[in-house]
């Protein structure tokens, strides 16, 4: 059996439905579009940590953020973790990850130095744009040295106190703070388009698919976006897609609506916002044309699943929020998931609304290459589903986080935090604003969610193999 390749396009803070595949009509996704109708688009698909990091190794290992015991930003992941490229390795796969992996805390190293490997055979790591001396600025240096000073998105808070407290001077100019954490909108990038994270790591991508279709050794590469994440970095021509006096802002429940004008959430802020953001989405869905245009012309199309996810999404001004965390709700822990391999689908175009979380990604790449899934994998391979054959999906998806636990049904959502204190939104009405836990005509479905939630964590323990009776 030719086993396949595998094409993982993973981007950072993409809600799910900042697609028009996922019934969208305002942003301009044309490539993913195509992907979704030559594919199966997972329309209800779930992250298991609303962060970047624990969300990341979650997805690349099958495991819940419990079972690595990785549930919060800042805790580097061990160097053995069993991930996805140890998992293919026995079996010929040549390994890459270009762009954003985010393993490792990175305010607090010098990205000069050798990064942990995780399995990979190739590694061309950098986790923000024009921040560090990583392999984005060597990229630029190497092809467009008088673009280094236009890459930076701004140091992080965390990175500005290292290089004080250890005396490193960086020879590039970044923003200043109030950039960095600058939601307001959209920001033009300063420089020439060629040179944006997003086309170092489609360059890159493309770069090696050249290489593997030389080889003929089955691959799986990881092309890492970091937009569409704050600030909203984008060349003026993916802006000028967009009328941002159009753009909807959300709605909001009458509480919300009367004080979010206060509260600085205008509707020229939120169509700002909005207007910056759905412009790096279409930045990055041209990158990814490119790169689905190399992988046909390398004649590589056929046998190769190409994996389209991110790892978690962004408020974009709903709950009078931006960014990610707690408490998880629909617009961080819901993102998109399409998967495509035309040699392998039946009935291409469909879309699954079954609830699928980020751990069946793995269990399902390795079903579909034919290779035995360890039964420490906690995830559900979504393979009969890909092809068409009966499946038995999930009836919840779990949420993890240090101190707090949700769970993801068809109608609700359910959080309990550590000291026993309990949430529910009714997901069918505004109550997806409202806790409903408090209401006696919930007290029902209170109690069937704090059932599931037992279940599932009940499902999810690993205790050690006995090697006999006794």
């Amino acid at each position: 059996m030719r086993r396949p390749n595998i094409l993982l396009l993973y981007t950072d803070q993409q809600r799910w439905d900042a697609l028009s595949a996922n019934g969208n009509p305002d942003i301009l996704t044309p490539n993913l579009d195509r992907l979704a109708a030559e594919g199966v688009n997972f329309d209800h698909h779930f992250v298991q940590n609303p962060v970047c990091m624990p969300s990341r190794v979650s997805m690349l290992t099958g495991h819940y953020p419990s079972a690595l015991r990785i549930t919060h930003m800042g805790v580097p992941v061990p160097p053995d973790t069993v991930a996805l490229p140890y998992l293919l390795r026995p079996y010929g796969y040549r390994t890459a990850n270009i762009g954003k992996l985010h393993f490792l805390p990175h305010a607090n190293r010098d990205h000069r130095t050798p990064h942990p490997a995780y399995g990979f055979d190739h590694l061309e790591i950098s986790d923000e744009p024009g921040v560090y001396e990583d392999a984005y600025r060597a990229w630029v240096r190497r092809a467009a040295p008088d673009q280094l000073d236009f890459l930076s998105v701004g140091l992080p808070p965390a990175t500005r106190v290292w290089y004080d407290v250890m005396g490193v001077a960086d020879s590039v100019t970044h923003p200043d703070l109030a950039a960095r954490a600058d939601f307001t909108g959209a920001i033009p990038f300063p420089g020439d388009e060629r040179f944006t994270h997003s086309a170092f790591v489609a360059a890159q991508t493309i770069e090696f698919l050249t290489q593997q279709r030389a080889t003929g050794q089955p691959f799986l590469c990881i092309a890492s976006f970091y937009s569409p994440h704050a600030p909203w970095v984008v060349p003026q021509r993916f802006l000028d897609l967009y009328d941002r006096e159009t753009l909807p802002v959300p709605a909001y429940p009458p509480d919300q609506e009367a004080e979010r004008a206060a509260l600085g959430f205008t509707d020229a802020r939120l169509r700002s916002a909005r207007h910056g953001y759905y412009a790096m989405v279409s930045e990055m869905d041209h990158h990814v044309g490119r790169i689905l245009g190399a992988l046909a012309t390398h004649g590589l199309a056929e046998n190769t699943i190409v994996l389209f996810t991110s790892d978690h999404g962004e408020w974009l001004g709903e709950h009078l929020r931006f960014g990610k965390g707690y408490p998880g709700d629909d617009a961080i822990s819901r993102t998109p998931l399409i998967v495509r391999w035309l040699a392998g689908i039946t009935a291409a175009g469909r879309t699954v609304s079954q609830i699928v979380e980020a751990v069946d990604i793995v269990p399902t790449l390795l079903d579909a290459a034919g290779i035995q899934l360890s039964p420490d994998l906690q995830g559900q391979s979504l393979l009969p589903t890909l092809q068409h054959r009966p499946f038995v999906g999930k009836s919840a998806a779990l949420m993890e986080f240090a101190g707090w636990k949700n769970l993801r049904t068809a109608d609700f959502r359910y959080l309990v935090h550590a000291d026993g204190s309990e949430l529910l939104w009714d997901l069918r009405r505004s109550g997806r604003y409202s806790n409903v836990s408090n209401d006696p005509a919930y007290a029902l479905e209170l109690a069937e969610h704090r059932r599931l939630l037992l279940q599932k964590l009940l499902q999810l323990e690993q205790p050690l193999d006995r090697i006999w009776p006794y």
